[in-house]
């Protein structure tokens, strides 16, 4: 199958602005892309792509006095086939991860691993080790949290979702995430789109998605903690330890966001 995805996006500011942007489909999905990506700007202005350490594609820019309108599209080739489940998956003894995966077993600015290691092996440490352990942390903030829009802010962590038991999908990918660490599993922030493929319409308006993966027999699984079933079409922008790590646009200055829309269709084969 084709996927398009698409955004506008568009700030306000009353001088110029630096900004980091991060809005590029990742580098693993490159081969997947037909044709070209494209990313513009208006008014037309240069930006400078760069690797962040999580090797996610960033843009540096300068927004002009009045603000700038972000725009990018691309049609992405897909399998069709929904999230990857394997229940053979077996998470390795700390001692025998590589180097580079300890970085997502420790705390960071969302994932209070502190705050949370006592509830999650109160809650978790009775379940098998693997695959049926990140299945039961998953389970529980599925049916923990309630989500709504209505409950989005910027500064809650995953400990927070915990007490309140609502948010939107990064408040469940945070929090899932978290417990995974604290049990030894690696786990990782993940953003990008996914449309309502394979599933029924959703009737809220289109936005970029959040879940979280987990390292388990040497490779990386998807998980999704606000859905819980496996879903077809996810399209990967960008990883990190949390939200923080994967921020679609940061600015150094005030601005304001005027308009965000968000396109993911499923389009017939050429």
């Amino acid at each position: 199958m084709q996927i398009k995805v698409g955004f506008e996006i568009t700030y306000t500011a009353a001088q110029s602005t630096p900004m980091v942007i991060m809005l590029s489909i990742h580098p693993s999905r490159y081969a997947d892309i037909v044709g070209t990506e494209r990313l513009s700007t208006e008014p037309d202005v240069p930006i400078g792509l760069y690797r962040d350490g999580f090797g996610n594609v960033c843009g540096r820019l300068v927004a002009p006095s009045g603000g700038v309108t972000f725009r990018g599209s691309a049609l992405v080739r897909d399998s069709g086939l929904p999230d990857i489940v394997n229940p053979a998956g077996q998470q390795l003894p700390v001692e025998q991860l590589p180097d580079d995966m300890l970085l997502y077993l420790m705390p960071s600015r969302y994932c209070e691993t502190d705050k949370l290691t006592d509830v999650a092996w109160s809650l978790f440490g009775n379940t098998p080790q693997g695959w049926a352990r990140v299945q039961a942390i998953t389970d529980f903030v599925h049916n923990h949290v309630t989500f709504g829009y209505q409950h989005a802010h910027h500064m809650k962590s995953a400990h927070d979702v915990y007490e309140s038991r609502a948010g939107v999908c990064r408040d469940f990918a945070h929090l899932a995430l978290t417990f995974c660490r604290c049990m030894g599993i690696p786990a990782r922030y993940c953003t990008g789109y996914l449309g309502d493929i394979g599933v029924p319409p959703d009737p809220a308006p289109m936005d970029f998605s959040g879940w979280f993966e987990v390292y388990l027999s040497g490779q990386w699984y998807t998980f999704d903690a606000r859905h819980n079933t496996p879903r077809i079409g996810r399209i990967l922008m960008a990883t990190g330890r949390d939200a923080a790590d994967v921020a679609l646009t940061t600015s150094f200055g005030r601005m304001t966001l005027t308009k965000f829309v968000v396109v993911t269709d499923e389009v017939a084969a050429a």
